[in-house]
């Protein structure tokens, strides 16, 4: 198999993970008395201690270094906090409040907030393709939040006020461990913030009452800690390996693809064109942000000369 043809389905295969991951807790929030928070700290803990141990197994060593460093334990405990606790969080109260394809969708704004975040820190407008992917992504939030309808509310406000914030926090997600991945490998970082973050939440595991659930809820649950975390960031961090980030970025959209075939499919949840419209104009802003327009016009232009 070629390599870019590998790096195609590792993306594919691990961002379809997480879409089904999506879909499984909508279905265990929809018919069990699971707790959010429980079912978060329970992934976080159980995926930190799996990936933290693969890590040191792959690389022995590179854990003790980065821990032993004071501005790089205040790095991850912000990412741990920040980021990963933050936006396991608030995607899966999304999930609980609208469903999985909105939530997955609604998180996908982070584009948008990253945009800001840097032209703010930088002390510069953004681009021009910047300004046209914000106003893509506001007008697809529009036909999400209202059905297309100004007179009315399509998304509860608690379902909208958790799908911005999953948002927010998935930027953060992305902005705060940077320095952290720039010296040591992602696997490490991530496993590192997971187990701190999951012994953070861990109180809630006796605090909270266990869940009543039965043989398949429990498959679910397993699934979401294992195949919905392990593998499908596994999977997707391979990926890069083969074929480039803008290219993981544009395949990341067959998340949302497949929590909304499960949900539709399987859930029974129903989707209206306004949702579907602004579904594809939010997934459009991912687009847009990881094709390389630059590298583009300047093949065109070299093309025209020939």
């Amino acid at each position: 198999m070629k390599k870019q043809s590998k790096g195609i389905l590792l993306a594919a295969g691990g961002a379809s993970l997480w879409g089904i991951s999506g879909a499984a807790a909508q279905y265990l929030f929809s018919t069990t008395n699971i707790s959010n928070t429980w079912l978060v700290a329970l992934r976080l803990l159980a995926a930190g201690v799996l990936l933290t141990l693969w890590s040191a197994i792959k690389f022995p060593g590179e854990s003790r270094q980065l821990v032993a460093n004071k501005t790089n334990r205040r790095l991850l405990f912000l990412f741990a906090i920040l980021g990963m606790a933050n936006s396991q969080l608030s995607y899966f109260l999304a999930i609980k409040y609208s469903n999985a394809p909105t939530a997955t969708v609604i998180q996908y704004l982070q584009p948008v907030f990253i945009i800001l975040w840097l032209a703010l820190a930088k002390h510069q407008w953004p681009r021009r393709i910047d300004c046209f992917s914000i106003a893509i992504a506001l007008l697809g939030t529009f036909f999400l939040a209202t059905g297309g309808r100004l007179d009315q509310l399509s998304l509860t406000p608690v379902a909208l006020f958790w799908g911005i914030w999953c948002a927010a926090a998935a930027a953060l997600y992305t902005l705060l461990p940077r320095p952290l991945l720039q010296r040591f490998d992602a696997l490490i970082v991530c496993g590192l913030a997971m187990l701190i973050s999951g012994l953070l939440l861990s109180p809630a595991l006796v605090i909270i009452p266990a869940p009543r659930l039965n043989l398949l809820d429990w498959l679910l649950v397993a699934y979401i800690v294992i195949g919905g975390t392990m593998f499908s960031y596994t999977l997707f961090l391979q990926s890069i390996r083969y074929i480039s980030p803008a290219a993981t970025g544009i395949l990341s959209a067959f998340e949302p693809l497949v929590a909304t075939i499960l949900a539709v499919g399987l859930l029974g949840t129903q989707l209206t064109w306004a949702a579907v419209s602004g579904s594809l104009l939010i997934l459009f802003t991912t687009i847009l942000q990881a094709v390389p327009f630059r590298q583009v016009a300047r093949l065109l232009h070299l093309t025209r000369l020939k």
